[in-house]
């Protein structure tokens, strides 16, 4: 009589999902990221913050050197809103968001504008790109630096010869005088409007150098528009102005919430910010009240890029991909 043998198949390992192997990607991107926050970032954003509330004294190389923190609570912000020393700095910050919040509708409307343009087929189109593109690479590390610094003196400079037999200021009159053009055109706008157009004009050149990156994610999220999408709106007759805004502006509307949030945080840490120039001069002579600055400064970036994204979230289109 045999007796029947039961052998155990071995168990079958489950294969992660598609989904998870692609997080532990992503983390293992990130990591080297991750691993340089924790180690270098982390301590010195620990230290800006017990210095901005601590009075710091510089013990001298005789005595042994080092510093001295003697804690004070929030004093050193109350000196800052209040003081006397430091009161052109409220002045300076609001003058600052008035900026940022007329460039930040100009840079998306530019780039969006000639992402659309690129997007078209035509002859030189990856030279194009290129082109918009180049002033972000130049306009890195040194480069800025001394882009500031030439964009200051120009505009300190009373008169500069470029050939024309004409001053720097006299031509710059052409690009100022938007306002007279409304008058000789009799539109029926308004002030604000004139203003608005007026201040895009003038800074042009810091709109096309500061669109490289919007430009970029635009045309990304353009050619990621599905052209049967295209196809059927046209055999059902829309024109191209209705296809524009019924199908492609909505289908873009993420990239857009992702441009103004980075144009925000672009705009506030640009070293031609006045804000930044000015906490920059006050670290020169005391490196306790910067840090104070820098930190009310950093929460009040935080809410506006709160307030964009609540915003913009309002109008996101997200298609489904069931």
């Amino acid at each position: 009589m045999t007796k029947d043998i039961k052998v155990k198949a071995p168990k079958k390992r489950k294969a992660a999902s598609l989904d998870k192997r692609k997080a532990r990607g992503g983390w293992l991107f990130v990591m080297p990221f991750i691993i340089g926050f924790v180690l270098i970032y982390l301590p010195i954003i620990i230290d800006s913050i017990k210095y901005s509330f601590c009075e710091v004294k510089i013990i001298p190389q005789s005595r042994g050197g080092g510093i001295d923190l003697t804690f004070v609570g929030w004093a050193n912000y109350k000196e800052v809103l209040t003081g006397t020393e430091y009161e052109s700095f409220l002045p300076t910050l609001l003058k600052g968001l008035e900026t940022i919040a007329l460039e930040i509708p100009m840079i998306l409307m530019f780039s969006l504008f000639m992402a659309v343009l690129l997007n078209q087929k035509m002859v030189g189109r990856a030279f194009f790109r290129a082109m918009l593109f180049l002033p972000v690479i130049l306009a890195t590390g040194i480069m800025e630096t001394v882009s500031a610094q030439d964009i200051n003196e120009m505009s300190s400079s009373a008169s500069i010869d470029d050939g024309s037999g004409q001053s720097a200021t006299e031509n710059m009159a052409y690009f100022t005088s938007v306002q007279s053009m409304f008058q000789m055109l009799d539109l029926p706008v308004g002030g604000g409007l004139i203003k608005y157009v007026s201040a895009a004009v003038e800074s042009i050149f810091d709109i096309v150098n500061r669109s490289g990156v919007q430009i970029l994610i635009f045309l990304a999220g353009l050619q990621s528009i599905s052209p049967a999408i295209y196809e059927s709106v046209q055999i059902d007759g829309a024109t191209s102005w209705e296809t524009f805004w019924k199908i492609t502006f909505p289908m873009i509307s993420p990239m857009i919430l992702v441009n103004a949030v980075y144009t925000v945080i672009d705009s506030f840490t640009t070293e031609s910010n006045p804000v930044m120039q000015y906490v920059m001069n006050v670290y020169t002579n005391s490196k306790v009240y910067s840090s104070a600055m820098s930190w009310m400064y950093f929460l009040i970036v935080i809410l506006v890029i709160a307030a964009v994204a609540g915003i913009f979230s309002a109008f996101v289109f997200y298609q489904r991909r069931d």
